[in-house]
């Protein structure tokens, strides 16, 4: 039998409502820390014996549902050859941000054999985790495009919107491009063993539905397509993507994750019976009396319990600061309030 997160991304019935968290390799826990001191980011990321023990960390002491692919949505664009950096306190820094055709260029397709090191981490991985289902990890176009283009992390994304509605071309072109990538890596960690995938398109939130549909959607609809072939469940996840939720389920779909500021129930009416969902706990909800958290965990699984298929989940990633014992605590309590 399946494991209760792929059953319930298959909108198929579950013996418990299954539970994992996004940036739960990590993050907040001590472990992590000691085994990445004066480890660069993406080095972690490129060395098997490390991934694995970080993506087998919280798997060991939360005992959630699936383990997440331990890397960075910018480490197939690495692998590539482009120029960039995570640099602490900050995020991804590209050296020479990608804004004209001669840019475009230096971002060449990715093939399997220039990351032989994330087919080797999830053959690792699979070993380990036995029953317990891997889900793969990349970044969506339009997120990698916004680091690509404004050279680092931004808040209103001028460069990235200006070059897409003032060079539309070459905006479609770069998209293409990375969908090419993100597809490449996802499709790695699937054919080395990965059950699951989720597409992260984190800053998707800062467009209109007009925009996103024109100008996003049929490059993350090409990854999920790619992914799609394999046969395996695919979630699609952004921030601040309530208008957006239908659109982002349209791209291929089988799961769409949640953030904390829709109601699961809002979100479900949206999407219709055909869509499984995840989320949508507010992380900073772990940092409440233990009342409150309880109170709200089984507000959402009761909510959940009216879609098709429901992943619980946060409404984004684990804050640094949160305390490793009440995701353990959090993870036992989904599981025996979301028996079935």
């Amino acid at each position: 039998m399946q494991s209760p997160l792929v059953r319930a991304a298959h909108r198929e019935s579950v013996p418990h409502t299954p539970v994992w968290f996004m940036r739960q390799a990590g993050r907040s826990l001590p472990e992590y820390r000691t085994v990445r001191a004066g480890i660069p980011m993406l080095e972690s990321c490129r060395r098997p014996d490390l991934v694995a023990e970080i993506t087998l960390q919280p798997v060991r002491r939360h005992g959630v549902d699936a383990a997440i692919f331990f890397s960075d949505i910018v480490v197939p664009v690495a692998a590539v050859g482009l120029g960039i950096d995570i640099v602490p306190g900050v995020g991804p820094v590209v050296a020479d941000p990608i804004r004209t055709w001669g840019d475009l260029a230096r971002l060449p397709e990715l093939t399997a054999d220039a990351i032989p090191d994330i087919r080797d981490s999830v053959l690792l991985l699979v070993a380990e985790l036995g029953a317990t289902p891997l889900i793969g990890f990349a970044g969506a176009p339009f997120t990698l495009a916004s680091y690509l283009v404004e050279g680092g992390p931004s808040r209103n994304h001028l460069r990235t919107k200006a070059l897409m509605h003032g060079d539309p071309d070459l905006w479609n072109a770069l998209c293409a491009r990375l969908a090419q990538i993100s597809a490449a890596f996802l499709r790695v960690q699937v054919e080395a063993g990965a059950s699951v995938v989720q597409l992260f398109d984190s800053w998707a939130g800062a467009l209109s539905r007009a925009d996103y549909e024109k100008f996003v959607q049929p490059h993350s609809a090409a990854v999920l397509a790619s992914v799609g072939e394999l046969g395996v469940p695919r979630i699609h996840f952004g921030v601040g993507t309530g208008e957006l939720l239908p659109s982002m389920a349209a791209a291929g779909a089988d799961v769409v994750g949640v953030d904390y500021r829709v109601a699961l129930p809002d979100a479900i009416a949206r999407l219709g019976r055909s869509y499984a969902v995840q989320g949508n706990l507010d992380p900073a909800l772990l940092f409440a009396p233990w009342e409150a958290l309880e109170r709200e965990t089984r507000r959402i699984l009761a909510e959940g319990a009216s879609a098709p298929g429901h992943i619980f989940n946060l409404g984004h990633g684990v804050l640094p600061e949160t305390d490793p014992d009440v995701l353990t605590r959090l993870v036992a309590l989904v599981h025996e309030a979301g028996m079935r």
